[in-house]
């Protein structure tokens, strides 16, 4: 659903940029939320007792964290939401992240690239990042004429990769 970037004032709220369209609904006061911190491969489980935005950040307190020297360990945590809880009512061309993290990624052209490993929302459309076997990760925006199918079920998505996209 997001990260936590850092800290925000001496009571205990964190900064979140959020990759979530459902933040009204994720960050009540009440739910449950998990925070993995993939470096260390550590998860931990906080109740969500206040949310507000401010600028591009979602700010969140969580119980038992009552000022900035408790939150400022939670930097760089991922946060997730118990997969029981996610809607599958999604339109045919939507996805969540943790469903594409992870896929083969397959170019029409040039065979198996990669798999995706994050994915990006710098503006008018996501980014998704490749990471190759050999070279530099690739970027691939999530546009039309590039990513021409998602198949789950294969864990595998077809691209065309635009001339000039991707470093040999």
């Amino acid at each position: 659903m997001g990260k936590i970037v850092n800290t925000h004032g001496i009571q205990g709220e964190v900064r979140v940029i959020s990759r979530s369209d459902f933040k009204e609904e994720r960050y009540q006061k009440g739910n449950e939320l998990s925070l993995y911190n993939p470096e260390q491969d550590h998860r931990l489980v906080v109740t969500v007792v206040s949310w507000r935005q401010h600028k591009q950040f979602d700010l969140l307190t969580f119980e038992g964290y009552s000022n900035v020297n408790e939150v400022e360990p939670l930097r760089d945590y991922l946060l997730q939401v118990d997969a029981d809880t996610i809607d599958d009512d999604l339109a045919e061309d939507e996805f969540y992240y943790h469903e594409i993290i992870g896929l083969d990624v397959v170019d029409i052209n040039q065979g198996h690239i990669g798999k995706v490993k994050e994915i990006l929302s710098p503006g008018a459309n996501d980014v998704w990042v490749v990471q190759r076997l050999k070279g530099k990760d690739v970027l691939i925006p999530y546009i039309e004429n590039v990513i021409l199918k998602v198949d789950l079920s294969e864990k595998q998505v077809t691209v065309e990769i635009p001339e000039g996209l991707m470093d040999e």
